[in-house]
């Protein structure tokens, strides 16, 4: 799996969403997980953050009800935990991968694990696709989509970088050069026990 492979399967996942462009439509996963395990967790993550996006459209609607925004939070904090969840199942996949790596003595970690990486990739796709959609609005001045643009150009020069980065990381990591340690979400307000509201209505 390299990154421009992951970009292809995000842009896929985000061309899928749009054809119905709902954030209520029913999502089907075009890849097995049996047989395809990591290509079926990329397509769902972006596919997660493709509908997390629209809810943010959704809910900076200045004429939104006290009721439907308090739906929306509701829908956007389960879609983070999901999100959240699939990119440990991604790290699971890359763990699993190389858990044979004979790691060099001099072997050395990352700042963030492979799936973060991917999980910033994700979205930057995602910026790619709406800011090359404010490039080609007619409703829009010239000014700014000449911004649109320029803000476009430097978004695709950092999904460049972001994906040799990705690919270094990997690859060190296939070398024993650098080794993987991932720490599992450690959310406290969504906990019974942590979060004193939660607590005091148990």
């Amino acid at each position: 799996m390299t990154a421009d492979q992951a970009v292809s399967i995000f842009e896929q996942a985000i061309k899928d969403y749009h054809i119905k462009d709902s954030v209520d439509q029913e999502f089907q996963n075009p890849y097995n997980k049996d047989t395809q395990l990591i290509e079926h967790l990329l397509y769902r993550k972006c596919w997660i953050d493709t509908v997390q996006w629209h809810y943010e459209d959704l809910i900076r609607d200045p004429n939104i009800s006290p009721e439907d925004a308090l739906v929306l939070k509701r829908k956007i904090d389960a879609s983070n935990q999901d999100r959240t969840d699939t990119v440990e199942y991604i790290d699971s996949y890359f763990l699993n991968k190389y858990k044979d790596v004979q790691v060099k003595p001099n072997a050395t970690i990352n700042t963030e694990s492979p799936a973060w990486g991917i999980d910033r990739l994700s979205i930057l796709c995602l910026k790619i696709y709406h800011m090359q959609e404010e490039t080609e609005r007619t409703d829009a001045s010239d000014d700014h989509r000449k911004k649109c643009q320029e803000k476009l150009n430097v978004l695709l020069e950092q999904q460049k970088d972001l994906s040799t980065a990705i690919d270094q990381l990997l690859k060190a990591i296939a070398n024993g050069e650098k080794y993987m340690k991932v720490y599992k979400q450690m959310k406290m307000y969504n906990d019974d026990e942590m979060n004193p509201v939660l607590r005091s209505k148990a």
